[in-house]
């Protein structure tokens, strides 16, 4: 079998998708252009008790087994926004998503944006991204049915109807992941960067993407990286890799960028200047497609946990490497033997068992340094406050 095809079968089974499933002919027709004014074409507002008002309650594991509840309370009254663009997570058969979000993508906003709802008001727009299906295809070698162009237009129609109508002034934070960052990379350098919204963007954060930079400005066109606590305007991307499974050296997907002279952005959240630092990870028995891990993962020894997510402290580490060409978050776990918790972390695309080594840790570059960036935005948002 190629390995573009264990690659697509991977990317399916590490989603919690079937081959059947993404089986079916796209639908036909030119797509009529959303309406964002609508409520009913978000898939987060604020004040709603839509998927970024899922519980975000925590269980706290110590290395000596002891555990606490560590509640979760969102703030209405958050002095700054947050825009999400999800991944690729639809199961819809076609080459495009439709407009009714299903399970995965709720799950996905729970997992990876609700959390925000300490530091920012939450906005996230549903939109027809190309599918786990068209990507299996185009993964297969076959003629791609998604329409890249229709999911960035969506989005872009999103951006200026919350611009028109929410923003009032207030500083955004950009926040997405894999197909969500490709977009909102695209969104910045067509009409952010150089105009007057920057001016409102507190932090772009990008995430299992690819962000090209020129080394010398370290900084995606204008907008530099964020290097420093409480510093706005700027950027925090990453790809994840576990430290001891670095990109293969014939790896396309992750840590390299095409752009002659640039390089792949990695910004660590829990240590903004470089370095490596413990990371707060929240990490959940269901995967960012909202279906339950298989197998079922144990956080530690004669400890139920029933609460959505689990926090291990000190358990995990990252730091970015610049490594044989690629640059990436290489992320370590720490296993002892007399520590009752887990001695391994979720994250990696299997097949038959075996990690796909060129996704890294794609499906938890988010949850790996959740409590790192939440904290990074809180104080963005203090600085931009100030500075008014």
């Amino acid at each position: 079998m190629s390995r573009k095809l264990w690659a697509a079968l991977g990317l399916i089974a590490g989603l919690g998708l079937s081959a059947a499933a993404c089986s079916q002919p796209a639908p036909a027709g030119p797509p009529t252009p959303n309406d964002y004014a609508k409520d009913e074409n978000w898939l987060c507002r604020p004040g709603r008790a839509d998927a970024c008002a899922a519980d975000q309650t925590a269980t706290v594991i110590q290395a000596n087994g002891a555990t606490s509840v560590e509640t979760f309370k969102a703030d209405p009254e958050a002095p700054i926004d947050c825009f999400y663009v999800y991944p690729t997570v639809s199961s819809d058969p076609g080459g495009n998503s439709d407009m009714t979000p299903d399970l995965p993508e709720k799950a996905v906003a729970d997992q990876q944006f609700a959390r925000f709802g300490q530091v920012c008001k939450l906005y996230a727009p549903s939109y027809r991204q190309v599918t786990i299906a068209a990507l299996r295809k185009m993964m297969m070698g076959q003629a791609a049915a998604g329409d890249g162009e229709l999911a960035y237009a969506d989005v872009l129609a999103a951006w200026k109807d919350y611009m028109a109508r929410d923003n009032l002034g207030r500083g955004v934070v950009l926040i997405g992941h894999s197909q969500g960052s490709r977009i909102l990379l695209r969104l910045i350098k067509e009409e952010i960067d150089g105009k007057p919204a920057q001016k409102q963007i507190v932090s772009a954060l990008i995430l299992g993407m690819n962000t090209p930079v020129d080394p010398a400005k370290d900084s995606y066109g204008s907008l530099p990286l964020c290097r420093e606590t409480g510093q706005t305007g700027c950027v925090i991307s990453y790809v994840s890799f576990r430290a001891d499974s670095p990109p293969p050296a014939t790896s396309k997907f992750f840590g390299k960028v095409a752009e002659p002279g640039m390089k792949a952005a990695c910004v660590n959240p829990a240590a903004l200047g470089g370095g490596a630092a413990p990371v707060e990870s929240y990490f959940s028995d269901r995967t960012i497609m909202g279906t339950a891990m298989r197998p079922a993962t144990v956080w530690a020894k004669d400890v139920t946990v029933d609460t959505p997510y689990v926090e291990l402290p000190g358990l995990v580490s990252a730091e970015c490497v610049s490594k044989d060409g690629f640059d990436y978050l290489a992320v370590t776990v720490h296993p002892d033997n007399a520590d009752p918790r887990a001695d391994n972390i979720p994250g990696d695309l299997l097949v038959m068992g075996q990690p796909l080594k060129d996704w890294g840790l794609h499906l938890v570059d988010v949850n790996l340094t959740m409590g790192d960036l939440v904290s990074v935005v809180g104080e963005q948002s203090k600085a931009y406050a100030a500075a008014k």
